[in-house]
């Protein structure tokens, strides 16, 4: 790629040289040196797309192999061997004496030492190439020994500065090399295991769901015999445990999923509408009784939502927010309206939340779960899975609270057009 572009730049400026050259009045273009000038411009015009050809064809053929070959390497060599030369060159011919006129032989090696990356023998074998023709331009141009040796040695300073370069650059894109390489590794891996946790969590919602709910008809088939006190205890204690046990497999498998990149199908809904249908589910859940209230100061709030990932965010919350109040305790919902957003907030009385866990609630793992007051488990996962769905909605969700008065949960989304 390097190449390419290279020899692109190095084509383009030889045109427009060459376009000057037409444009140049006749006085200037007799001037000492110009036809030498002329000449070799012709020779880079002529040189220089083939090797943006052969650069083209290998970039080509790299993308379908995947792997770099002994010719692209040489390719590359003979390149930078060639735009040395010619920066060489272009300074014997403004001057005999190179040690004044140094600008495109100092540009040549900078060019190739900041593009170009090669093995310390390489490095070598170029140097001593690149001396060897600087020796054999000095003997052309009629050197003396004094100008000789001093060009010589100037030479020799260029061409080290030029190695201390080159093995520089070397270090650091071998380095960089070496942690995308690790990092693609990195990335096989991950994938890898990610599929695998696809398949165990697979595993999890065919085999474990099954004999749940198995155990949960059982329970309700017994609930329609006659029973004494202590056996209908027992049921509702299996009942609830099947129930927590479903609700920690639909966390683990809602927080193995990445609610923020999945396509979100959302549709024209009444919140209104929509929060008393949650409350009502909530009232059968729990026999026809519930201390949960809905409060709204808006009428026909209309907003853009998933009608299956929306009501899990309420429902995540009100079972949050009965799980740390006493019983009898009101949970709230109340709906307001602010410029162009609804606000949910929902309130308990509960215990609250420790100001220390507060800041990291809405992270995935935290640590952030507690045992509610009745010895309900949590797998700490809940509260991140809400903080998704929301944001996939273009909302935002915010908590307060204030240990043994209660916390305040407060969503935010935006009005439907």
């Amino acid at each position: 790629m390097s190449v390419r572009t290279a020899s692109f730049i190095f084509l383009t400026l030889n045109l427009v040289i060459r376009i000057l050259y037409y444009a140049l009045p006749a006085s200037l273009t007799k001037a000492q040196n110009f036809p030498e000038f002329n000449f070799i411009n012709w020779v880079f015009i002529i040189v220089t797309p083939v090797f943006y050809l052969l650069s083209h064809l290998a970039i080509q053929r790299l993308r379908v192999s995947k792997i770099a070959s002994a010719d692209m390497s040489l390719l590359v060599f003979v390149f930078s061997l060639y735009i040395i030369c010619c920066g060489m060159y272009a300074s014997f011919i403004s001057t005999s004496d190179p040690s004044n006129a140094l600008t495109l032989y100092l540009i040549a090696l900078s060019i190739v030492s900041f593009l170009f990356i090669f093995e310390w023998y390489e490095t070598l074998v170029m140097l001593a190439g690149i001396e060897m023709l600087f020796t054999i331009m000095l003997f052309y141009a009629q050197a003396g020994p004094t100008e000789m040796t001093h060009n010589q040695l100037i030479s020799v300073t260029l061409l080290s500065c030029f190695y201390l370069t080159s093995r520089y650059f070397f270090s650091y894109k071998a380095s960089y090399y070496g942690q995308i390489v690790e990092i693609r590794q990195k990335s096989a891996e991950i994938e890898k295991a990610n599929v695998f946790k696809n398949q165990v969590l697979g595993t999890v919602a065919h085999d474990l769901r099954n004999p749940i709910a198995a155990v949960e008809s059982l329970a309700m088939m017994m609930e329609l015999e006659d029973i004494d006190e202590d056996t209908q205890d027992s049921l509702t204690m299996m009942r609830e445990s099947c129930v927590k046990a479903r609700t920690i497999i639909d966390d683990l498998l809602e927080a193995a999923r990445d609610e923020s990149s999945a396509m979100l199908i959302t549709q024209r809904t009444e919140l209104n509408d929509c929060l008393k249908g949650i409350i009502n589910g909530w009232k059968l859940q729990q026999g026809g009784k519930t201390n949960v209230a809905l409060l709204s100061n808006v009428k026909d709030a209309y907003v853009m939502i998933n009608t299956e990932k929306f009501p899990r965010v309420m429902d995540n919350l009100i079972s949050n927010a009965l799980k740390f109040s006493k019983d009898g305790d009101l949970v709230e919902i109340h709906l307001n309206a602010l410029k162009n957003k609804y606000v949910i907030e929902v309130k308990d009385k509960g215990l609250g939340i420790p100001a220390a866990m507060l800041p990291c609630i809405f992270e995935r793992f935290s640590g952030a779960g507690r045992t509610g007051l009745k010895g309900e488990q949590s797998t700490g996962i809940g509260l991140s899975i809400v903080k998704d769905i929301v944001t996939a909605h273009g909302g935002k969700i915010s908590a307060s609270s204030e240990e043994g008065k209660g916390s305040t949960f407060r969503i935010e989304l935006p009005k439907a057009e």
